[in-house]
C-alpha cells in the first residue's frame, strides 16, 4: 500500500525531467541574466514531474478525469494531466498466495477442527477490481475464510481427512463464482493441515486399531472355512475310492518318518487296514522307530 502511494506522487522519469527541465533554466538565466528563464524552466520541470506515470509490467492503474473513469493505463510509461486527472491504487496482477484458517470450526459429525489452506489467486480484469470493490484484497480474504467455513460444515471428518483435492477443488470453484465478478480468478485451493482434538485422535487410532483387529479375524475366519470346504470335499472322495485314502495316509506317514530319529505311533488296527505293514518294516531298517 506504501509502494502504491510513493508511485501516485512521482517517478523516475518524472524526476529526471524536473532535474533536467530545472538545470535548464538555471543555465539560461546564467547565459541571459533573466531570472524568467528558471521560473519557467522551474514550472515546467514540476508539470512534467506529476504529468508523468510509471507502471511496472504486472500492474495496471486507471485514470478519473474529474472522478470520471476514463480508462486503463500501463505497463511502462503513461501521461497525466496534473490536477486534472487522478490515480486508482495501482493493481498487481501477479499470482498470488494467501494463506487461510479456519479455527474451532465444526464439521458436519460436529467435532471441532482446525484447519489451513493456500489460496492461489490473480486480478484478471483490473478494471472490475477498481471500480467494482473498494478493496478487492480483503474481499477476496474474507470470501476465501467464509467459504472455508462453510465448506467444513458441509463435510465429515473422515472426508476431510482423506479427501483433501475433492474439498480443495470445491473451494476452488465457490471462491471463483464469488469473486468473479470483482474481475478476480481463483486457480486452485490446496488444504494444507487438518488439525483434531487430542482426545479424538486417541479415539480414531484405537478405533482404526480394533478395524485391523477386526479384519484379521475376518480374515483368518474365511481361511479357516475355506481348509474345512477342502477336507470336506476330499473326505467325499476319500469315502468313495479306499485305495486313494490309502496312499495318502502312506505319504503323510511317510513324510513323518523320512527324519532320521523321528517316531511314530501308528494304530495296528490302521496298519493292518492299510496294509501298510511291509512298508513299515523298511522303514524300521531305515533307523526309524516305528510303534
Amino acid at each position: 500500500m506504501k509502494t502504491d502511494q510513493i508511485k501516485l506522487r512521482m517517478s523516475n522519469v518524472g524526476v529526471a525531467v524536473f532535474v533536467i527541465c530545472l538545470g535548464a533554466g538555471a543555465g539560461m538565466t546564467a547565459l541571459t541574466g533573466q531570472p524568467v528563464a528558471f521560473v519557467v524552466g522551474a514550472l515546467v520541470g514540476l508539470y512534467f514531474l506529476f504529468a508523468i506515470r510509471m507502471a511496472d509490467q504486472w500492474e495496471r492503474v486507471a485514470v478519473l478525469r474529474f472522478g470520471k473513469y476514463i480508462g486503463l493505463r500501463g505497463p511502462g510509461l503513461f501521461h497525466i494531466i496534473p490536477i486534472v486527472d487522478s490515480l486508482s491504487r495501482f493493481v498487481d496482477q501477479r499470482v498470488r498466495v494467501a494463506n487461510v484458517s479456519a479455527e474451532s470450526t465444526l464439521t458436519r459429525d460436529t467435532v471441532p477442527v482446525n484447519v489451513d489452506a493456500i489460496v492461489f489467486w490473480l486480478v484478471w480484469n483490473a478494471e472490475k477490481a477498481i471500480l467494482e470493490v473498494e478493496d478487492y484484497v480483503q474481499a477476496a480474504m474474507l470470501g476465501a475464510q467464509t467459504a472455508l467455513r462453510e465448506s467444513i460444515g458441509r463435510h465429515m471428518l473422515a472426508q476431510m481427512v482423506t479427501e483433501r483435492e475433492l474439498m480443495g477443488h470445491e473451494l476452488q470453484r465457490i471462491l471463483d463464482e464469488k469473486a468473479n465478478p470483482w474481475g478476480i480468478t481463483v486457480q486452485s485451493v490446496e488444504i494444507r493441515d487438518v488439525q483434531i482434538p487430542p482426545g479424538l485422535q486417541d479415539a480414531m487410532s484405537r478405533q482404526a486399531q480394533a478395524e485391523r483387529e477386526r479384519q484379521a479375524r475376518i480374515i483368518l475366519g474365511q481361511a479357516e472355512k475355506e481348509i474345512a470346504d477342502s477336507f470336506n470335499q476330499a473326505s467325499l472322495i476319500y469315502q468313495n475310492n479306499p485305495t486313494a485314502l490309502h496312499l495318502r495316509a502312506m505319504n503323510m506317514l511317510y513324510e513323518a518318518i523320512k527324519e532320521k530319529g523321528s517316531m511314530v505311533i501308528v494304530p495296528s488296527s490302521a496298519v493292518e487296514t492299510m496294509g501298510m505293514g511291509g512298508m513299515l518294516g523298511t522303514a524300521a531298517l531305515g533307523g526309524a522307530k516305528v510303534q
